[in-house]
């Protein structure tokens, strides 16, 4: 295709490319630009926005300086670090079990992987309320099972200790579906060749299982970590439904301690500080997973 006729295609498709367009900019690319500038401000979020509300309350740098000198950014960040070390390889191996059962030729098991992708479905509302009646202490079912066989169980959501790992639990049991679906269709996109060559040669199950399928799923793996990770630091709804960021501050992660200085606190302008040194960890952290792959992540060529 010639220039000419590239420029006219081009030209031709502006009109169907505007609406989506006006809609990236207006309620995307506009508000990023604006929260950049909120940053720097002590702007409220109760106070007319203007252009002079932001210069009359123009903070410069004070606002990520005061954050990054406090103890309690360090500890949030501690308390979402704890999670994502809890909650990543559990969730990835609960996910991969899911998807080597999903992916067996069974009688029946299209209704076994729609189960196992309802609580993807379910809003983290609903999920939340369930899971903080499973782990009350007092008439919650996970205690009463542990209570039938002799153990005596903690007080999951009050309890400093056990709070953080209650929400890994309930965090699991909600995308476990999720990640076990991508794991599955690269399960299936294994050519069944390999297989049947290392059968020959003896191999068994467990050594197809680390020479075959491991470094052949290393791409939906590598997907899955860094879908996983991202979500990870954007904890926030089964916290602030479950714990409120409790009790005594264990469960305080970095979104939850957005929307208290936000919505609760009326600090806007710190708020946005807040989301975009978090923008810049997840940014920073999905680089070195991109750079990693290459010694860990096998292509089929």
């Amino acid at each position: 295709m010639s220039k000419r006729k590239e420029k006219r295609a081009f030209r031709n498709a502006i009109p169907f490319m505007l609406p989506s367009l006006v809609g990236m900019i207006v309620f995307s690319l506009l508000p990023i630009l604006i929260s950049i500038v909120i940053s720097f401000t002590g702007w409220n979020g109760l106070d007319r926005l203007s252009w002079k509300t932001l210069a009359d309350n123009f903070v410069f740098l004070d606002n990520y300086k005061q954050i990054l000198g406090t103890d309690e950014f360090w500890k949030v960040l501690g308390h979402t670090c704890y999670y994502i070390v809890l909650y990543i390889p559990l969730v990835l191996v609960m996910s991969l079990v899911i998807a080597s059962i999903l992916n067996r030729n069974m009688k029946g098991i299209t209704v076994f992987r729609v189960m196992y992708y309802i609580p993807v479905l379910t809003s983290w509302v609903a999920a939340s309320l369930i899971w903080k009646w499973v782990l009350s202490p007092q008439y919650g079912i996970l205690n009463q099972l542990l209570g039938y066989l002799g153990i005596s169980g903690p007080g999951w959501l009050t309890d400093k200790v056990w709070a953080m790992p209650a929400i890994v639990l309930a965090s699991v049991w909600k995308d476990m579906g999720f990640y076990g679906l991508f794991l599955l269709s690269g399960l299936k996109a294994i050519d069944t060749g390999y297989y049947e060559a290392a059968t020959v040669d003896g191999a068994g199950k467990m050594k197809q299982f680390f020479s075959i399928t491991l470094p052949l799923l290393s791409p939906s793996m590598f997907f899955c970590i860094i879908m996983a990770l991202i979500n990870a630091f954007q904890l926030f709804p089964q916290v602030q439904i479950m714990t409120e960021g409790g009790p005594n501050g264990a469960t305080q992660v970095m979104v939850e301690r957005i929307y208290t200085y936000g919505f609760k606190y009326f600090k806007m302008g710190y708020a946005s500080a807040y989301s975009w040194l978090l923008f810049v960890i997840i940014f920073a952290l999905t680089l070195v997973q991109m750079k990693l792959q290459n010694k860990w992540v096998h292509y089929e060529s």
